[in-house]
């Protein structure tokens, strides 16, 4: 299965990329100086005891529930392995939603149902199975509700099935809170993603907490990979819930608050249909078509959504407003 995504691609690199969700913002100071200085000349401890010691305190759960991973994506790969290996066959997948939870159970066999939102997943869920939840969802910077989760438990405690949530986006969440209740993600697999949050998405980095309960948690860290993460990663992680990149994190968000009511105002202006969102991405339909090339050839970047299944639209993130002018001069041009 052919999965697409957002940032670099084998052309050469977008000057302007609102293609990404990470944050234009730069890494904060301190933890980029630990990536930098990572010792390279040795492997790190491969059962990572002290990075797991240290996320165990920050996320107030016990050492054994915290699983390093290479990133969102192989956690993805390995958490639907462990599924699959457990004697689950089926995999719910959030539709529009993140292509790998569907790649990843597909490359396994197993069967995959979409969902377009979480009351139909709960009327719909029946059977065990593994579910995934985007929180707040990717593309469409969407966010669940009390409702949503309270229907979801009743489905999830009916049918027996494995609840994961993805909260790779949670970092950058500019509106509203997480409505998630706590003992729902005492009961879930949840994944954390910090890499886009920090501008550091070419260090891949990242981690699971496993359920209370312990579901497939010797499944899911005996499928690990051998130094599953790098001395780079190792000291991302290290640094994650520093006081110094809480604060960044904190500074990045109220700028890119304004800086995205600059940009919607600057694409409504032009025509452009906007959904909603409470992150520091979106959903957009240009006024006009056939945009997307005629943007890269000058050097400006945007996601084409028709691999979420929805033609015509764009997934665009809030940039700086150089990007941001660059983009409106050619929107310009290119209406001329």
């Amino acid at each position: 299965m052919n999965t697409e995504h957002g940032g670099s691609d084998s052309g050469p690199a977008a000057a302007f990329d609102f293609s990404s969700n990470a944050s234009p913002l730069g890494a904060p100071p301190l933890l980029l100086q630990a990536v930098l200085t990572a010792d390279r000349s040795r492997y790190p401890d491969p059962s990572y005891a002290a990075l797991r010691a240290h996320l165990a305190v920050a996320e107030e759960v016990g050492t054994h529930r915290v699983l390093p991973a290479s990133g969102g994506a192989e956690a993805i790969r390995r958490l639907s392995l462990a599924a699959r290996l457990s004697g689950l066959s089926e995999v719910w997948v959030p539709q529009p939603g993140f292509g790998d939870y569907a790649a990843a159970a597909s490359a396994l066999g197993l069967q995959v149902h979409r969902y377009a939102d979480v009351q139909a997943l709960s009327q719909a869920l029946r059977t065990p199975a593994l579910v995934w939840v985007c929180e707040p969802c990717n593309p469409t910077g969407d966010s669940l509700k009390a409702a949503d989760w309270l229907a979801l438990d009743a489905a999830l405690q009916r049918s027996g099935a494995l609840l994961a949530i993805d909260c790779a986006y949670e970092p950058l969440r500019l509106d509203g809170n997480d409505c998630l209740p706590q003992a729902m993600a005492e009961q879930a697999w949840r994944l954390v993603c910090p890499n886009k949050a920090l501008a550091l998405t070419g260090v891949r980095a990242a981690y699971l907490l496993a359920p209370a309960s312990g579901r497939l948690s010797p499944e899911v860290a005996g499928l690990a990979a051998s130094w599953v993460l790098s001395s780079e990663g190792l000291s991302l992680l290290m640094h994650w819930h520093s006081d110094a990149t809480l604060s960044h994190l904190r500074q990045a968000k109220a700028q890119l608050l304004t800086w995205r009511a600059d940009q919607r105002e600057m694409l409504a202006a032009l025509g452009w249909q906007q959904r909603p969102t409470c992150t520091n991405f979106w959903l957009a339909k240009p006024g006009q078509a056939g945009l997307l090339g005629p943007l890269r050839e000058r050097g400006i970047k945007l996601r084409d959504a028709t691999s979420f299944g929805l033609p015509g639209w764009v997934r665009l993130s809030t940039q700086m407003p150089e990007a941001q002018h660059a983009l409106q001069y050619a929107l310009k041009e290119l209406q001329t």
